[in-house]
């Protein structure tokens, strides 16, 4: 009985993620656009008006897969400008290393094409560390951060995070995030360019230093999980760092209170707390 019941919830959980697929898909190809940027064509979406609001997704992913449960909420408030990073989903390839500094060089010179000289970020994962980045080298552009579920150093994960990075096959890649970037680009020696960029900047993963996070001018939000690949000590010395700042630990794992792909389906209104808590924080003290 219980194996008919988890086959069920099993099945229940892919016929949700599929049709969340198939409405993004749609509204993807209604508003997806380009522009040359720092030598790749860099894809982009606007959705809602407002205040503007860039969003930044995790390693392997794209837009919908981190955000697509909480993009249209967050469209209902802000303008989201929604990026895909270097190598990733429609966005053009490199042949060189990938780095943080050269992900938020390309968001610096795509604001600057979009003529938005200042904007909210709010990035997961990976997109955390280029929000980081962001901060740091052209606080400029940065009006407040939202940084969800990333570090600044390597000992601010869980026990045994870095091991197997240097031994990561395709395989390791959960097949979700392999799928959708096949639907996206049907060419497999991209999504190995991709794999492989991913993997050997997380092999080679610099600290930033207490005095870098500590420069951060621009009011911060730190979130991450209660089972996140971040440590909630790790996370409150963020928190302590940086000058103006708050912090969340929610229910869940990597991405999972703010709904990413991998967790398409659950029954949870985590999410949408974090909206309400996103939007908080972006109102205050306009």
């Amino acid at each position: 009985m219980i194996s008919v019941k988890k086959t069920i919830m099993k099945i229940n959980k892919i016929v949700i993620f599929n049709l969340i697929l198939i409405m993004t898909t749609t509204l993807a190809n209604a508003q997806g656009k380009y522009a040359d940027v720092n030598g790749i064509k860099m894809y982009y979406e606007i959705h809602g008006t407002g205040s503007p609001l860039i969003l930044l997704h995790g390693g392997g992913s794209t837009i919908y897969t981190s955000f697509g449960r909480i993009l249209p909420a967050l469209s209902k408030t802000h303008k989201v400008i929604a990026i895909e990073l270097q190598n990733h989903g429609h966005t053009g390839q490199r042949s060189v290393p990938e780095t943080f500094k050269q992900d938020a060089d390309d968001v610096a010179e795509l604001m600057r094409q979009l003529d938005i000289s200042s904007a909210d970020i709010l990035g997961f994962s990976n997109g955390g560390h280029t929000t980081l980045e962001l901060a740091i080298n052209h606080p400029e552009k940065v009006h407040k951060i939202i940084v969800a579920s990333a570090f600044y150093k390597r000992d601010g994960t869980f026990p045994g995070f870095w091991q197997g990075f240097n031994k990561a096959t395709l395989n390791d890649m959960p097949q979700l995030y392999r799928d959708e970037y096949m639907k996206i680009n049907h060419d497999s020696t991209k999504l190995l360019n991709m794999f492989h960029k991913d993997v050997e900047r997380m092999e080679n993963f610099k600290d930033w230093s207490d005095e870098d996070i500590k420069s951060i001018k621009a009011p911060a939000f730190i979130v991450i999980g209660d089972h996140d690949v971040t440590t909630p000590e790790h996370a409150v010395k963020m928190y302590r760092l940086i000058p103006d700042c708050h912090l969340a630990i929610l229910p869940g794992a990597h991405g999972e209170y703010l709904g990413e792909a991998l967790f398409a389906g659950q029954n949870t209104q985590v999410p949408d707390l974090f909206v309400a808590m996103v939007n908080e924080f972006l109102q205050t003290g306009k």
